[in-house]
């Protein structure tokens, strides 16, 4: 029998509580738990980026990090974007741009771009390379990605 505790933390802006098993990661609670899907499950090991949040300002891989540690923290998934500007201005972009192919990545790299661009408002291509370069995209070959980035990163300019 698994040892559980009841967490508490901000979610997308709400207040949200859960009863988890110690051993549980944030990506499975997220996704099993609490029903946001939104953030995908691939490597598991923190590799790919597919998982991508934002935990109390820092990018971080979902699937490395325990649900008893999101404790008292903020945590932004794609679900949260959506709902702010600079989060609707990147998500328009990648459309805009064709960035979006299979969109398994897509998720974790939305959520990587708005931090990013929080942190980074009017980045060079370089820096926007660097910037994503924890979320892997076998299928665009990152061009209209960083595109759709730099374009995010130019609106209402």
């Amino acid at each position: 029998m698994s040892l559980k505790r009841e967490i508490g933390f901000l979610l997308n802006g709400v207040e949200t509580h859960a009863t988890v098993p110690v051993d549980l990661s944030a990506l499975s609670m997220l996704r099993d738990l609490l029903g946001l899907t939104g953030t995908k499950y691939a490597c598991g090991e923190g590799e790919c980026g597919a998982c991508t949040i934002v935990v109390d300002g820092v990018s971080t891989c979902s699937c490395l990090q325990f649900a008893v540690d999101c404790d008292g923290r903020t945590l932004t998934t794609i679900e949260g974007v959506a709902g702010d500007p600079l989060g609707a201005k990147i998500e328009q972009a990648f459309v805009d741009c064709g960035a979006v192919q299979c969109g398994f990545c897509t998720p974790g790299m939305v959520v990587q771009a708005k931090h990013f661009l929080e942190t980074h408002p009017q980045p060079t291509r370089d820096e926007i390379k660097r910037g994503i370069e924890g979320n892997l995209c076998r299928c665009t070959g990152y061009v209209k990605i960083i595109d759709a980035i730099e374009a995010a990163s130019r609106a209402d300019r």
